[in-house]
């Protein structure tokens, strides 16, 4: 069972970055920045789990594309705060209105409504195991 739900959630990931504009990471440090305000970029490697290296790799990239913005933290001067600018925010909003588009679409006319139902249950054990 888990080596096939590895395949699957390769598969549906693979589908929805389709679906959108930026990378997978990129994606999750805009939308954990949303969810979250502020972080360093430290933070942010360790929350995603990945090196710091790759980490800020995908800030640079953000930052170039002027989807975030850094200022100095006001508690520790020598580190740096990463946030939302508001082509970020709109950009972030615009993506996931396509993805949750295509998602709310795929489920409705694919499932049932008992899928639909074992699916929602199935969410939340997947949430729970990412959490772990």
């Amino acid at each position: 069972m888990a080596s096939e739900l590895r395949v699957v959630i390769g598969q549906l990931v693979r589908r929805l970055r389709a679906e959108h504009g930026f990378s997978l990471a990129q994606g999750a440090v805009l939308g954990r920045l949303d969810r979250e305000g502020a972080r360093s970029t430290s933070d942010l490697a360790s929350a995603e789990r990945v090196r710091p290296q790759s980490m800020a790799q995908t800030v640079a990239e953000l930052e170039e594309g002027g989807l975030i913005s850094r200022r100095p933290d006001p508690k520790d001067g020598r580190r740096a705060l990463l946030e939302l600018t508001p082509k970020g925010r709109e950009t972030l909003e615009g993506e996931r209105r396509l993805r949750v588009g295509w998602l709310i679409e795929a489920i409705t006319e694919q499932l049932t409504e008992e899928e639909q139902a074992a699916l929602g249950e199935a969410v939340s054990l997947l949430a729970r195991l990412a959490d772990s």
